[in-house]
């Protein structure tokens, strides 16, 4: 791969990581609910969806999974009904600023760096704008006649690299945003998330693969 090439997947790469989406608002939600240290966990769990949408591209299964009425409503839904269940969440209990405001004297909420992990992987592999995404750009780049495997390497490392790279920054403006709010205000600021991720659920639900 030339370094022109290069240069111009990561320039759509980086487009692509920065424009907000359900990974950046569950980053950026888990951050502020659980520090953004464990929510790292977060962010691995997306960047692993990322690599198996990747590898999936490659040999071809997300064509069949984005052109297949019933695959693609199956992924769909799945993603739709998850990031709904999270926003009634948010909405009926807030978001719980005492993991982030040491002067609310409440224990922190607790979690599980698995459960963190698997919901990132759960939203990457349910988002039919990135099956859609990687289906569309890594045979672009790929040339048939030079080994695949390090094609594939190169670009799956960039685009990672792009995806830690911002879903962090989403995570460290979400806290410097939230430690700017009052915190009797949380419970309204829940219902803000809360109110988007129910929208960004009903948003995918109704996509179409055609």
């Amino acid at each position: 791969m030339s370094f022109d090439n290069w240069l111009l997947f990561l320039s759509i790469a980086l487009v692509a990581t920065i424009t907000p989406g359900p990974a950046a608002l569950l980053v950026s939600t888990h951050s502020v609910c659980y520090g953004p240290t464990k929510t790292i966990s977060t962010i691995f769990g997306n960047l692993t969806g990322i690599f198996l949408m990747s590898l999936l591209s490659v040999m071809g299964l997300s064509t069949i999974i984005l052109y297949s009425t019933t695959g693609f409503f199956i992924v769909k839904m799945v993603g739709a009904t998850y990031l709904i269940y999270v926003g009634i969440k948010l909405w009926r209990n807030g978001l719980g600023f005492n993991s982030v405001h040491s002067d609310i004297q409440q224990p922190k909420k607790q979690i599980g760096l698995k459960n963190l992990y698997f919901q990132g992987v759960l939203v990457a592999l349910t988002n039919p704008k990135a099956i859609a995404f990687t289906t569309a750009l890594f045979p672009q780049f790929i040339q048939a006649n030079e080994p695949i495997i390090y094609q594939f390497g190169l670009l799956v490392a960039t685009f990672m690299s792009c995806s830690f790279f911002c879903l962090s920054s989403y995570a460290m403006l979400a806290v410097k945003a939230s430690n700017k709010l009052r915190p009797m205000k949380q419970q309204e600021i829940g219902k803000v998330f809360g109110s988007t991720f129910i929208g960004a659920g009903v948003v995918l639900a109704m996509q179409s693969n055609k």
